[in-house]
């Protein structure tokens, strides 16, 4: 019981610390298990979700780092510029599978 205690002030305590960083985190956990349900369920739904997550969560890091840097500014903007093109370069095959 205390182990999930633990877990459970941690979460709350992470989402009052940084609540951006904190949304995007569960959008890109929500996004990963939408492209993992997706990659065993071939339904488009699940993946126009998970891409849809990917694109709304980099875009709000690219706008948290331009508004208020981190200490790591250079790899958070080019993790999520990479993931903001993959994820556009999925919805452009998806548009010419259809």
């Amino acid at each position: 019981m205390r182990f999930w205690s633990f877990w459970f002030n941690s979460f709350i305590l992470s989402s009052q610390y940084n609540p951006p960083r904190f949304v995007e985190l569960l959008m890109l956990l929500l996004a990963i298990a939408m492209l993992t349900i997706s990659s065993i369920l071939p339904d488009r739904p699940y993946l126009i979700l998970g891409l849809s997550l990917v694109v709304g969560a980099s875009i709000s890091i690219l706008v948290r780092e331009a508004i208020a840097p981190s200490p790591q500014t250079k790899i958070t903007q080019i993790t999520a510029s990479l993931l903001l093109v993959i994820s556009i370069y999925g919805f452009a095959d998806l548009m010419y599978t259809l």
